[in-house]
């Protein structure tokens, strides 16, 4: 079995459910399903898609900086929203965190955890070793 690491970064909130921030395994780094939660699990930013995805896309930099990495690191992003609406806020946040070469992504509408949420992403980072 190949070894992982279980990524934190420091000052994280409990995760709302038996998951992990991030794995590290062979130097692919598996950051989980994010949203716009403050360290109790509340919903920040309700109402501002802008605003969710902004500290959504902070969150994922945070657990990928924590293993050595950066967003420049990220190969894909798996995005959830709960309404189209959304889609040109997320995506003018989005840009400013990815400016150069994009990453793969998808992006699909669903219902999210919470409902005030308006956006979840996860991450697929490859990471220098």
């Amino acid at each position: 079995m190949m070894p992982k690491t279980i990524i934190t970064p420091p000052g994280s909130g409990t995760p709302l459910a038996p998951f992990s921030p991030g794995t590290l395994a062979d130097g692919v780094m598996y950051v989980s399903g994010t949203l716009a939660f403050d360290k109790q699990n509340n919903v920040v930013h309700i109402g501002d898609a802008a605003g969710q995805t902004r500290h959504v896309l902070e969150t994922i930099k945070s657990v990928i900086e924590t293993a050595g990495g950066s967003l420049d690191d990220i190969t894909f992003n798996s995005i959830f929203l709960t309404d189209w609406q959304h889609y040109a806020a997320i995506n003018q946040v989005y840009a400013e965190y990815f400016p150069g070469d994009k990453p793969a992504r998808f992006c699909i509408q669903c219902g999210l955890v919470k409902p005030d949420a308006l956006i979840e992403i996860a991450s697929v980072a490859h990471l220098p070793r």
